[in-house]
């Protein structure tokens, strides 16, 4: 007797409750809740020739983008050797082996192939998302759901969390009204839909709209900041967004200081989040005392230079916060040593190298140095690393950067970029009314 998962796929070598016990890891996977972990291992224990239970969890390990978990993630996908496995489960492996060696665009193509043999495997779709999201894939984050839609319908278990993804790529592909009703019906048919809520949340922010976002957050609140919602700290994150775009900066660091940072979370989207938020609480000028020390001890165990640039970028926001300077330099010094012969490698020296330096450039008060590599950057979009408002980071340092350093035409143009994009932000309006309160002073020097 063969056995199959929610959306009809057929699995290799499980048993009754080790299929049940997949299915409900698969759920808490969509949905970032609960402990799939722990369900596949259970799963694993009553039929250790399972396989989909070790792909499944080799998935979430490797996806995790953290040295040691890359290799646990290895030690599953040789464990899977000598298991008896179907076409589409061989197929999952050789996707597992792109992203463990780093080959993302190989993993997406990889992830290509087996969507459109497979449309209805939601393992591969979402394993398909999230690799279009390190590899910064607008297009594809949108049109890989797009092509696996017409064959799923509204009663399908899943069909939701396919709508939440679909909803976050029409985003990043800056399509607002298109996403936000696409997510609003995700949340309709189940609230807990995690992609759904970021997605509607991401439109809020993108769009300028901070007192309807606050409004957002705070009407679902409920159904995101629970204690096993794996995705709550990152929605609080969004959260302190909308209140640092409203000019309320001392809300943003009492969330920081409450949810964001109060159980010291190790894990790396958590640290992101919290090297970001600090960043931008500093670039508007508030003092975040030495909460920057924690977070930067917090990245020691994460980052070395060799793994995900995304995350050694952040790395180096937090050690310069604490002083450690020279750990931000051990960082940069690495990206500069990458090969560019791998794809991680490539994006290390040619994108991460600037990003890292033009930070640093610009904590140590080298505005000129930090505009020229963040000028080099700041096009990233089809590179690697998070999504549109995660990126804005660097747009807003680079202006500032230009206004610090009396570069007022570049950093008055920058103003109305920003500006053009989202007029009603106060953050950008004062770059227009610095860069002009600049330029008139020196006019009125000369």
């Amino acid at each position: 007797m063969g056995y199959r998962d929610l959306q009809e796929n057929q699995m290799s070598g499980g048993n009754a409750q080790a299929t049940a016990l997949f299915c409900e890891a698969l759920t808490s996977f969509n949905l970032y809740r609960g402990d799939p972990v722990g369900l596949l291992d259970t799963a694993s224990a009553v039929s250790p020739d399972f396989c989909m239970a070790k792909i499944l969890k080799a998935y979430l390990f490797a996806l995790a983008t953290e040295p040691d978990l890359t290799r646990e993630a290895r030690g599953l996908i040789e464990s899977l050797a000598a298991m008896n496995m179907n076409e589409r489960e061989r197929s999952h492996v050789a996707i597992l082996d792109c992203i463990v060696a780093g080959r993302w665009s190989d993993a997406a193509m990889a992830c290509d192939h087996h969507n459109a043999l497979y449309p209805r495997d939601l393992v591969g779709l979402q394993v398909g998302h999230l690799v279009d999201f390190f590899r910064a894939n607008s297009r594809s984050l949108r049109d890989r759901i797009a092509r696996a839609l017409p064959y799923w319908s509204p009663a399908d278990a899943g069909y939701s969390t396919m709508l939440g993804f679909y909803s976050f790529g029409l985003e990043e592909c800056a399509d607002y009204v298109r996403a936000e009703d696409v997510g609003r019906e995700a949340l309709d048919r189940e609230p807990l839909e995690c992609w759904a809520h970021h997605a509607v949340a991401h439109v809020m922010e993108m769009q300028g709209r901070p007192g309807e976002g606050l409004a957002w957050m705070s009407s679902r609140e409920p159904m995101w900041s629970g204690d096993d919602n794996f995705f709550k700290v990152h929605n609080w994150w969004h959260r302190a967004l909308f209140h640092i775009g409203l000019g309320q900066n001392k809300e943003a660091l009492a969330l920081y200081d409450g949810r964001i940072r109060r159980d010291r979370s190790t894990i790396v989207v958590d640290l992101i989040d919290a090297s970001a938020l600090l960043w931008r609480l500093h670039l508007v000028g508030h003092d975040v005392g030495e909460r920057w020390r924690e977070v930067a001890d917090s990245w020691d165990r994460h980052v070395d230079g060799g793994s995900y640039p995304f995350n050694d970028w952040h790395a180096v926001m937090a050690y310069l916060g604490a002083g450690r300077e020279f750990d931000a330099k051990r960082i940069v010094d690495a990206l500069r040593a990458r090969s560019p012969t791998t794809e991680t490698g490539a994006w290390a020296s040619g994108v991460g190298l600037d990003l890292a330096s033009g930070f640093v450039a610009f904590w140590r008060g080298d505005h000129l140095g930090a505009t020229k590599h963040l000028m080099r950057s700041r096009h990233i979009a089809n590179m690697f690393g998070g999504s549109h408002a995660q990126r804005d980071i660097i747009d807003w340092t680079l202006t500032e950067a230009a206004t610090r350093g009396g570069l007022s035409h570049l950093a008055c143009a920058l103003a109305h970029e920003r500006l053009a994009l989202n007029p009603h932000s106060p953050i950008n309006r004062s770059f227009l009314q610095r860069t002009h309160a600049s330029a008139d002073k020196a006019l009125s020097a000369a």
